[in-house]
């Protein structure tokens, strides 16, 4: 076995965002493509010579032959040793466990989360940092800059090694551990949530169903929930990783989860109803015909942490992405805990979190989490959840209508216009900057504007400030509209629009959720002229 320097020729346009790299599968199995990118994470990570790298993905189309090619090149830039999920399977919060556990370097994550698979779906790959999070942006850009000038990468001329069973292998000088893929992150839920509380509840009789959606989390579910928790055979559906995700759209909203809500809205349904995506770090929670928001989530979860053996002394602070609604801001006012608003991207929490400034955060888009790992965790939302159904003894839609009885109802929404022209993405986000400053004062649908601005985030901990984190709309009653174009596609553009109207009157918490917001919903449409802009006249998804 040697090593074999490869010329090759630097691509350009491959700036990985938070969610790092995402393409085409595609695109990534053109020749040289992967390598660029892995060789440009080494050089800019020195540390990871003679330091330790882990590695695994989603299960997604491409993965194993990704992790044989990461591997190669590993051996030949001298990182000593390299702990590997059992399959290439390594849920994105599982990376971060394992990190932090075995005093990691970092880890390289192969997924593109909640995007479909197969060979003609996506593929994704990105960097976390010793702490076990989303490398920040000196390194991302710095691995960007690399790719622009890259002109060789370095391999170990091997044959593919035996990653589907737990074993330990040797690439030249480099030591690989395949390891049990869930047993590490198993242990620290363990430490987290009273095991013995939920396995009495399902020993009750209660029933849950857990959507893993073909996807990375089923593992992780299975040998949980219906192992180490008792709940009964079949559980969890969909539990089997597959290539193409079994034709699902790996994300856990109402419209791609509609298999589960269908069940959950049944005469039959059972107590608790749950799904993640494609790579375990998003969560759907849904009760009895009643589905949870995330913002509410974040939210219930902040208000009852006490009552989670974790989280038994209080918690320091939570945080919650710009555009997820301020229900959690009502939690921490009343409990006197600080409260973070920063930019989406789990980076910014990364930051709170190491430096003790929160202990829980969420995003609107199906994400939470807290200070035991660094990246959002779909299982442990659901585990959260499990241990105050147990502890309480109250349903789900109980947990929920009183604590808006409690703090109010943000009615909130967020309407996606998937794969736009991006050229008209861009000139409807170009036309509403150029306003913001008319709009204070105005009148329009309706709806008075108080003042309008275009977010920035002045980081307390590192100093950074970021700008143009989204276009926000300030009612006087403190209704907001939000729009912000997302990164995480592969095709076109897509616009978010988020939409949040808080109620005290607990008399109006029955309106349905469409109806109440739709006084925003109509001034959102004409300050941006959505569909003279982009042809749309309704939104892809509705959540």
């Amino acid at each position: 076995m040697t090593i074999q320097t490869i010329t090759t020729q630097a691509f350009s346009g491959q700036r990985p965002g938070t969610s790092g790299l995402r393409k085409k599968v595609t695109v990534f199995q053109q020749p040289h493509y992967l390598e660029n990118f892995v060789q440009a994470i080494f050089d800019v990570v020195p540390e990871l010579q003679g330091g330790t790298l882990v590695l695994g993905g989603d299960g997604r189309y491409h993965n194993r032959a990704a992790i044989q090619t990461i591997l190669r090149m590993a051996a030949a830039n001298g990182v000593a040793r390299v702990l590997v999920g059992q399959g290439g399977l390594l849920s994105t919060p599982a990376v971060s466990c394992v990190i932090r556990k075995h005093g990691a370097v970092g880890g390289i994550v192969l997924s593109a989360s909640h995007n479909p698979g197969g060979p003609e779906g996506d593929f994704g790959i990105k960097y976390n940092v010793t702490n076990g999070g989303p490398a920040p942006e000196k390194i991302t850009e710095a691995i960007y800059q690399r790719t622009t000038s890259i002109d060789t990468y370095r391999v170990y001329q091997a044959a593919d090694i035996d990653i589907e069973n737990v074993a330990s292998y040797t690439i030249g000088e480099m030591q690989v551990r395949v390891i049990d893929s869930v047993a590490d992150y198993a242990e620290l839920m363990e430490s987290l949530f009273d095991f013995a509380a939920i396995r009495n509840w399902f020993a009750a009789g209660h029933r849950m169903r857990f959507d893993a959606m073909c996807a990375a989390s089923g593992p992780y579910a299975t040998r949980i929930l219906e192992g180490l928790l008792g709940a009964p055979a079949g559980t969890v559906v969909n539990g089997t990783p597959l290539e193409d995700f079994g034709g699902l759209h790996p994300d856990p909203n109402p419209v791609y989860a509609e298999a589960l809500v269908q069940q959950m809205f049944a005469a039959d349904a059972p107590d608790f109803g749950a799904a993640s995506d494609g790579d375990a770090d998003r969560n759907m929670i849904v009760g009895r015909q009643f589905i949870v928001t995330p913002s509410d989530s974040l939210a219930v979860m902040a208000a009852n942490a006490t009552q989670v053996k974790g989280y038994a002394g209080g918690i320091a602070g939570v945080a919650r992405s710009m555009p997820t609604s301020c229900a959690v801001d009502a939690v921490a006012k009343r409990l006197g805990l600080p409260c973070f608003e920063t930019p989406t991207g789990w980076k910014f929490f990364g930051n709170l979190l190491d430096a003790g400034k929160v202990t829980l955060c969420g995003e609107e888009s199906y994400g939470t989490g807290s200070g035991h790992v660094r990246e959002k965790d779909g299982v442990w939302a659901v585990l959260f959840w499990l241990n105050l159904l147990a502890v309480t003894g109250k349903s789900v839609a109980e947990l929920v209508s009183e604590h808006w009885q409690t703090y109010g109802r943000h009615f909130y929404s967020r309407h996606d216009y998937e794969a736009l022209d991006t050229e008209a993405a861009n000139g409807l986000m170009a036309h509403l900057r150029s306003q913001l400053a008319q709009l204070a004062g105005q009148t329009i649908a309706g709806q008075a504007i108080a003042s309008a601005d275009d977010f920035a985030y002045d980081d307390p901990v590192d100093g950074s400030r970021s700008e143009k984190q989204g276009i926000r709309i300030l009612l006087a009653d403190g209704s907001r509209v939000v729009f912000r174009l997302s990164g995480t596609g592969t095709e076109g553009a897509t616009l978010r629009v988020y939409l949040e109207k808080y109620e005290a009157d607990t008399s109006q918490h029955g309106v349905a959720t469409q109806t109440a917001l739709a006084g925003l919903i109509a001034l959102a449409d004409a300050v941006a002229q959505i569909r003279q802009r982009t042809g749309r006249e309704q939104p892809t998804v509705v959540t």
